[in-house]
């Protein structure tokens, strides 16, 4: 029985330390960020615009004073099936409206009908109740904007949480 005990302990330690960070998370995204980085054909663009994302890291659970985090999905979509769309920044605000990071440094392109997704791990509650993001975008075919969604869940013992968020055109 105390050996069982122990290994059970070892056991735990090891899969709580293979977990990475959410630096790690961060850095490896924004690698992959970088090799997306694109010159937008300026002179094929016929649409620009910024659109609103809401987003919840955390969520209040029976009081004021327990919150519940959540994972993030972003999703970034392209809804030409010929054309590739362009997003130029991807800011995530707090819910104070501090900006917490952008995404990538320089505009990255879509291919016609792919969706990227952004993930904010469960335990960066850094965006709180009320996460924003600002998602500058451009197309070449006006008749097609891309699409920004967003997929909050999370799992408590044997309750889980999932909810959506829609993003909204600005300008």
């Amino acid at each position: 029985m105390k050996l069982a005990f122990q290994l059970l302990i070892l056991s735990s330690f090891l899969f709580i330390s293979c977990h990475p960070s959410v630096e790690d998370v961060q850095l490896a995204e924004n690698l992959e960020w970088q090799k997306r980085s694109v010159k937008i054909p300026v002179a094929k663009v016929q649409d620009e615009g910024s659109t609103y994302l809401g987003v919840y890291s955390q969520v209040y659970s029976k009081n004021a004073h327990n919150m519940v985090g959540l994972t993030v999905t972003v999703s970034l979509r392209n809804t030409h099936n010929e054309d590739t769309a362009y997003v130029l920044s991807t800011k995530y605000y707090d819910t104070h409206g501090k900006m917490i990071r952008n995404y990538f440094e320089k505009p990255i392109y879509i291919l016609p009908m792919e969706t990227l997704q952004i993930i904010i791990p469960e335990l960066d509650i850094e965006g709180g109740s009320g996460g924003n993001f600002i998602i500058d975008w451009a197309v070449t075919d006006s008749k097609f904007p891309p699409i920004f969604d967003a997929v909050m869940i999370s799992t408590l013992g044997q309750q889980g949480l999932s909810f959506t968020s829609h993003g909204l055109r600005l300008n």
